[in-house]
């Protein structure tokens, strides 16, 4: 006789505006972080960069998560971080994949565990299972992988954490690397002064578009909360679920080691990665409206993978992130509108920019 399969319930954490969410004069250094769990999957002692955001990402997804979790992660930044001889930072079980492989080994762990639960070889409850893999992984080598794991709706949680490159074997170029960002792929000179010249790919839109009965979110590592609670919607979730989350790279962008969630939190003010969740049943997009809508200066000059950008692309990059606001039902102010004008940035070619030293300095 088959044993019913029984899930776990993860409760959401309180909002205070989408991880006190707040305008500079409010005061951006106050944190609002509730109780959190006293658990930490993720521990101290891997070997990440110093303001690594995709191992900021793994603590907060790993603590929503909690201890009964079951965790793969394909070839990247963070496997190699993260796993030496015999030694890793997780409490939790832990499994690594070829970096094609994350969907489909995720894949076959979900019906393994259903499987062995039904015929009463594992005690249950059905464990949190979680596959997070960077942006080469799931846009990339790995998408197809990962696109078929969605369409079957096994039961996990799909991460893609995106430090829009391939950080792991030298800051490469990859599908979701900015336009103009510059990696050793895509140097600029002469023949070519913006570096990469596409639009990143738009991977959250495509699995949700795609596969329109899984709950599909995008969130930064900028709001912590928003972050948990999106990974406890998504293990909540019967069937298929995808994440993609916004991780800066101190290594591959050059920006100071303490701005990394300030990062996170610019990138969304800036309107170059609208934060939403999608509702299959609804199949509609709620999109967040965050309380500052900043010119894309104040993001780009805190990157030096930026530096070598001529007015003319300050002026393009302001127009994708325009349309990003008229995506999400925004007013863009004039001052935004005006931006779309290379003559407003001619000021670049005689000015030099400096880093700000705190959070909610402006570049």
């Amino acid at each position: 006789m088959a044993i019913e399969v029984t899930r776990q319930y993860l409760p959401l954490l309180e909002e205070g505006g989408r991880g006190d969410a707040v305008d500079d004069d409010e005061g951006r250094d106050r944190h609002y972080l509730p109780d959190m769990p006293d658990e930490d999957p993720y521990q101290a002692g891997h070997r990440t960069c110093a303001g690594c955001g995709p191992a900021i990402e793994y603590r907060w997804v790993l603590k929503a998560a909690g201890a009964d979790t079951v965790l793969a992660g394909p070839t990247g930044c963070m496997y190699v971080a993260n796993s030496t001889y015999l030694c890793t930072p997780y409490t939790v079980p832990w499994a690594h994949t070829p970096i094609a492989s994350g969907g489909s080994f995720t894949s076959g762990m979900a019906a393994g565990y259903e499987a062995m639960i039904r015929k009463g070889r594992h005690p249950g409850p059905y464990p949190n299972i979680i596959v997070m893999a960077g942006d080469g992984s799931a846009a990339d080598i790995g998408l197809g992988s990962m696109s078929g794991a969605l369409y079957r709706n096994h039961d996990a949680l799909f991460i893609c954490y995106d430090n829009e490159c391939y950080a792991n074997t030298g800051i490469q170029v990859s599908p979701t690397t900015p336009y103009a960002g510059l990696t050793t792929f895509t140097p600029f000179g002469k023949a070519n002064a913006a570096g990469k010249q596409l639009p990143p790919k738009n991977l959250a839109r495509m699995m949700a578009e795609g596969h329109p009965h899984c709950y599909v979110a995008t969130t930064t590592v900028g709001y912590p909360v928003d972050l948990i609670n999106k990974t406890r919607k998504g293990l909540n979730r019967r069937g298929a679920a995808f994440m993609h989350c916004y991780t800066p790279c101190q290594k591959g962008w050059v920006y100071q080691t303490s701005m990394t969630v300030e990062l996170g939190r610019r990138v969304v003010e800036a309107g170059l990665f609208p934060v939403w969740e999608y509702d299959p049943e609804e199949r509609t997009y709620h999109y967040f409206h965050p309380p500052v809508q900043r010119p894309v200066t104040d993001y780009l000059a805190m990157q030096g993978r930026f530096g070598h950008m001529l007015p003319e692309h300050v002026a393009a990059t302001q127009r994708a992130a325009n349309l990003n606001w008229q995506d999400m039902g925004m007013d863009v102010p004039a001052g935004l509108r005006e931006g779309e004008d290379p003559e407003r940035h001619a000021r670049l070619k005689e000015e030099s920019y400096s880093m700000p030293l705190n959070r909610g300095v402006g570049a």
